[in-house]
């Protein structure tokens, strides 16, 4: 069997309570440490990556810059993040969670380098819980979501607005300091996850064709 889709033993362990946990110290963290402090060490700052700090290709995805930063994400983790793990398991979700959340730092750090922008720091756990939100829709394509609780769309509409405005808010610097092609960056990652790991197509899932 390829070694790329060899799948792991389905079980549970609660992965999403961790990483959610995690967050939340690092949060915690910040405030008893100084969030500038935590955020120049454990943010990824592409200059400082040049110069062997490749941890930050990790822990970018633990550090938050405020109280509304760090709650959005980590309510979109615990809604879609849940039924997410429950059909994979949790050794895959890790497995999803954190190549997805690396390689958007990665692809953003490439991207900062060639733009001269070596000198911005980027944290937040975006990119890896937007690679969620799409695998929740690929799963689980026919759920609806109700957008801040009131508007009803079908989980592929979700992610597919979501691309759209994320791509819109980039190209017209309408986003201010969002991180909005680390966003992309996971759903890209995600979409080729699906398409190697999985051997599933998310366009035939997100369309139903």
């Amino acid at each position: 069997m390829n070694i790329l889709k060899r799948q792991f033993r389905y079980r549970q362990y609660g992965a999403v309570f961790w990483i959610i946990g995690i967050n939340i110290l690092v949060f915690l963290g910040g405030m008893l440490l100084g969030q500038p402090l935590v955020n120049f060490f454990l943010g990824m700052t592409p200059n400082f990556v040049r110069h062997g700090w490749i941890w930050t290709f990790v822990t970018y995805m633990f550090v938050h810059g405020g109280v509304s930063h760090i709650l959005f994400n980590m309510l979109a983790l615990f809604v879609f993040g849940l039924p997410v793990e429950r059909q994979t398991g949790s050794l895959e979700f890790v497995l999803f969670y954190f190549i997805t959340g690396i390689l958007a730092g990665f692809f953003s750090f490439l991207v900062y380098l060639f733009m001269g922008a070596g000198g911005v720091r980027l944290i937040g756990a975006s990119g890896a819980v937007f690679a969620v939100q799409l695998a929740y829709a690929v799963f689980f394509p026919h759920s609806v979501i109700y957008l801040w609780g009131l508007l009803p769309l079908r989980a592929p509409v979700m992610v597919l607005g979501f691309t759209g405005l994320e791509i819109f808010l980039m190209v017209t610097g309408m986003g201010g300091n969002v991180a909005h092609m680390t966003h992309l960056a996971g759903f890209a990652v995600a979409w080729v996850y699906f398409l190697i790991r999985f051997g599933v197509n998310p366009w035939k899932r997100l369309t139903g064709r």
